[in-house]
């Protein structure tokens, strides 16, 4: 038997050919047939398939109408077409509202509108005979329902073309809000860094300045008998000559002052000044002035803050407050707490501004008890005309003669005082006009009269935990001759060439004195070019340690 099979198999090709298509014929017979059966299957089962969509009674009826009636067909685009651009209009009225464009209208117009096409679905007439109904679709009632979407549809279309660059812009624009508001934020952090290396810059010692003490220093100590002390002259105390103060620690400076007044005074040997240094800066100060002596006869006298035995700690409130631990944390002090880069803070945590030389000026009538006025001058102003006018001005009993510095609602005293204080609030005015200090001439005979010490020393005592103002000399100055100053011409003083960069020079040509008051210094790199000239034209150049120190004038 086994045989046989095996010799039919090879005996016969022809056969198994034929047995091989009979099968092959009988598998594709079966797969047609059970595909046919899968088909009626599905066919039949949607008779049955209803679903009901949101918000309508639509029934969705997909395979009964390819079986019974095209126009179903044609239904179901129109519907669908209505349902997409309700979503589509929805979709731009809630990306309106995501961005707050004000146009409610517009945002009720689009409601409006996917509401109108939503309910246009549910109208009775369309929902018996389109959506409800098992027989055939009605053409006519078909035909009204599609316009009625396509007009729907249209208005959409026009909103949303309308609409779109409209949208468009706005996204566009908070975009660039954004942007602005990085960049702004980019902008101040720069501005609050350039303004802290600016305030460091100013108040660091130039390293030219440093170059010409120690330059000054040297000669003083290689030849001591060229720079022996001189008697007093009898013109410091003489009260009809015109009398100066000038309170400094900066040997330039205080150079150029002198050098300014002298070359504008029609009478240069009646003027005398009076400069008051630190004791570093005392010697130097000497020197500069005995290797170049003032023109004209004028007559100067240095002398050292160490040198007026009556300032000490128990009469001046300045000197105890120094001597204070809490003073000195704050001041001296290395630690996080104290660190900041808030610009205006750390100014105020410049030691310069509770420093002796700087409060001196309160104390002139003490320190030059036999003349009856004297003109206090900043070291960063340049003169520019004959002072002694200022000598005979009726000073109407004030002490203090000075130019105001308020313009509108700017430079008020409510800048400098802290009027949250219930003592500032009631003792001063908030409105009241502040005035510069740096060109003040002073009645010391009505100063005596008024116990104008007196006054500051008050003050300043009950500032020692800084709550009536910030530190300075302005704010107590303001304080102390409240109602005792006299206003001047603002053509006496011009300030702000070391800040502000407008001054106009018609301005600055009628200025008697002029005042480099800001950061900018004429005597640093950051000075102003367009002022700096100013000031250096009354440098002596031919002196040979400025040509030594290289002030790149």
């Amino acid at each position: 038997m086994a045989v046989a099979v095996r010799g039919g198999r090879g005996g016969s090709g022809g056969g198994s050919v034929f047995r091989s298509f009979f099968s092959y014929r009988i598998f594709v017979s079966a797969m047609f047939t059970l595909l046919f059966l899968a088909t009626l299957s599905v066919l039949f089962s949607s008779n049955n398939d209803v679903t009901e969509t949101t918000g309508n009674a639509y029934i969705h009826r997909t395979f009964l109408a390819l079986q019974s009636d095209p126009l179903k067909t044609r239904l179901n685009l129109i519907y669908n077409q209505a349902n997409n651009h309700v979503a589509l209009v929805n979709a731009y009225a809630a990306y309106a509202r995501k961005l707050k464009i004000d146009i409610s209208k517009q945002l009720k117009m689009f409601d409006d509108l996917a509401k109108n096409i939503s309910d246009l679905q549910l109208k009775p007439t369309y929902r018996s005979a389109l959506f409800e109904s098992d027989g055939l679709v009605d053409e006519d009632v078909l035909r009204q329902f599609e316009k009625e979407v396509k007009d729907k549809v249209k208005i959409a279309r026009l909103m949303i073309a309308e609409s779109k660059e409209s949208y468009d812009n706005q996204l566009k624009i908070q975009k660039l809000k954004d942007t602005i508001f990085a960049v702004n934020e980019l902008l101040l952090k720069a501005k609050k860094n350039g303004a802290f290396a600016s305030l460091i810059a100013a108040k660091s010692t130039p390293k030219s300045l440093h170059c010409l003490a120690m330059r000054l220093m040297e000669e003083r100590i290689g030849h001591p008998e060229k720079y022996e002390d001189d008697e007093p002259k009898p013109e410091f105390e003489d009260p009809s000559l015109y009398h100066y103060a000038i309170f400094s620690d900066n040997v330039i400076a205080i150079s150029v002052v002198v050098n300014s007044v002298v070359k504008n005074a029609e009478e240069p040997w009646k003027h005398v000044f009076h400069i008051v240094t630190d004791r570093m800066n005392f010697a130097a100060t000497k020197v500069w002035f005995k290797m170049r002596p003032i023109e004209g006869g004028a007559h100067i006298e240095i002398n050292a803050v160490d040198n007026f035995k009556f300032l000490t700690s128990s009469y001046a409130p300045v000197l105890r407050q120094l001597e204070s631990a809490n003073l000195q944390k704050f001041y001296f002090e290395t630690r996080a707490e104290n660190t900041t880069k808030d610009v205006n803070n750390m100014k105020f945590r410049n030691p310069k501004y509770l420093s002796m030389l700087n409060h001196l000026r309160f104390y002139l009538p003490e320190l030059y008890p036999r003349l009856h006025k004297i003109l206090f001058l900043d070291d960063d102003v340049v003169v520019q005309k004959d002072l002694t006018a200022l000598w005979k001005i009726d000073m109407d009993g004030k002490v203090n003669a000075a130019v105001d510095t308020c313009f509108g609602p700017f430079r008020r005293f409510s800048e400098y005082l802290n009027f949250s204080h219930p003592l500032i609030k009631e003792k001063f005015n908030p409105r009241a006009c502040a005035w510069a200090f740096g060109m003040n001439m002073f009645d010391l005979d009505a100063w005596r009269r008024e116990k104008c010490t007196d006054q500051y020393h008050y003050w300043q005592n009950l500032n020692e935990d800084r709550t009536l103002w910030k530190l300075g000399t302005l704010p107590a100055g303001l304080i102390t001759f409240y109602s005792t100053t006299k206003s001047l011409d603002k053509s006496w003083h011009v300030l702000g060439l070391g800040i502000n960069p407008s001054i106009s020079l018609e301005e600055i040509e009628k200025a008697a004195v002029i005042h480099f008051s800001g950061d900018m210094k004429p005597w640093l790199d950051i000075a102003m070019n367009r002022y700096k000239h100013l000031w250096t034209k009354y440098v002596d150049n031919e002196m040979e340690f400025v040509q030594m120190c290289n002030f790149g004038m």
